[in-house]
């Protein structure tokens, strides 16, 4: 069982509460240009600074290597924040630093303090203990709301929680944790729709789900490998070369609840007139062809399927849908999950290029869950554990 800020014992007010929230935010000139999960932060924020509580957030951005860059500092995320939070919010650099340090002890009511990329240090990759200790000066007892991050071994995820004690899981981790538990306990028929690139990515939680789904839908790039597995030419598409076995292993087990594109659109460049983007079958697939979404039947054979469907889980788009001309499969996909939704099915959008999808669609508010993280929600519901969530227990444990 993990820790909930419900079971965090009476008399938190006055304490700092050190929350690792998720503010791995896309950054436009200096501006956030998503704030969804700054947006799924708030429940949490909101709830210890009802108590009193004084937060102090720590969170990375982007991948800087372990070396302070501008271009990723967090100061952006502060003055977001402050936007959507009825609290003043402070910032300060570097997160491990004296300055952070006294700013969290001066931190008073209805203030909250974010510190600094965490990862502009090389001990957070490394769960160095030292940082780790550092970083557990600026808090009496530890959050982690970083659903995202719960599956990376790291000085703020896992190093902090193991030094304070109590510690816990945030609200938004507890209803991620709650939706993804549900597809243990799926409503049938349970329907299953994996996209995007490789299949090594994917492959214990495909294998599990073989077992457990009524029918898994198969599109993007992954199809393509599957494709070749069973037999048919792909021309220049994208193919897991190295994946082919695992492809012919995992349809073995499937048989006929595994579902792969019947046409799919395609990019042909054997013209002298430059690029061509039509559909064709799939057995149509010619050498200069490079299969990029699913096509029109294929749409309409997957929407078909997940109309009534008692659950679903998506993770991964069916094509290339950053560029317009393969984005129809990705958002035939999220139309008919919101309208199984709307229908009473159980409906969870499994983080990634997905959940980007659906909100690009207008339609996150129209299905049942949208994972805030992609890596994490696949090991989640591969293994059943997190790194991130298993400190948390062996504190609770102890």
């Amino acid at each position: 069982m993990t820790r909930t800020l419900r079971d965090l014992p009476a008399g938190l007010a006055g304490k700092r509460g050190l929350v690792r929230v998720d503010y791995n935010v896309p950054l436009d000139a200096g501006q956030v240009a998503d704030a969804t999960r700054i947006e799924a932060s708030l429940p949490t924020l909101r709830w210890l600074l009802r108590r009193d509580v004084r937060p102090v957030l720590l969170s990375h951005l982007g991948r800087p290597g372990g070396q302070p860059n501008p271009a990723l500092s967090l100061a952006p995320v502060a003055s977001a924040l402050a936007g959507l939070l009825e609290a003043e919010v402070l910032f300060s650099a570097p997160c491990d630093g004296e300055e952070a340090l006294r700013a969290s002890r001066e931190l008073g009511t209805a203030q909250v303090l974010l510190a600094e990329n965490t990862r502009f240090l090389p001990g957070e990759t490394a769960n160095d203990d030292a940082l780790a200790g550092r970083l557990a000066r600026l808090g009496d007892f530890f959050v982690n709301d970083a659903f995202g991050t719960l599956h990376r071994a790291h000085a703020s995820t896992t190093g902090v929680p193991a030094l304070l004690s109590p510690s816990a899981a945030g609200l938004l981790v507890e209803r991620e944790l709650e939706a993804l538990g549900a597809l243990d306990r799926p409503g049938r028929p349970f329907i299953v729709a994996f996209g995007g690139a490789k299949i090594g990515d994917k492959i214990e939680l495909m294998r599990r789900f073989v077992e457990r789904a009524d029918l898994i839908l198969v599109g993007g790039a992954m199809a393509n490998t599957f494709l070749r597995a069973h037999g048919v030419e792909t021309g220049s598409s994208l193919v897991e070369e190295e994946a082919l076995d695992l492809a012919r292993s995992i349809l073995a087990a499937g048989r006929e609840r595994i579902r792969l594109p019947t046409d799919v659109m395609v990019l042909d460049r054997s013209g002298g007139e430059g690029e061509r983007v039509e559909s064709v079958g799939v057995g149509a697939i010619e050498p200069e062809m490079a299969a990029l979404d699913i096509g029109p039947e294929s749409r309409a054979r997957y929407a078909e399927a997940l109309r009534g469907c008692g659950a679903f889980f998506w993770n991964g788009p069916m094509g290339l849908f950053e560029d317009p001309r393969f984005a129809a499969g990705t958002f035939a996909i999220a139309e008919a999950a919101a309208e199984a939704t709307a229908a009473g099915g159980f409906t969870v959008i499994g983080g990634g290029d997905s959940a980007a999808a659906v909100r690009q669609a207008g339609l996150r508010d129209r299905v049942s869950h949208v994972c805030t993280g992609g890596g994490a929600a696949l090991e989640y519901l591969s293994s059943g554990r997190l790194p991130g969530l298993d400190v948390l227990a062996e504190r609770r444990r102890s």
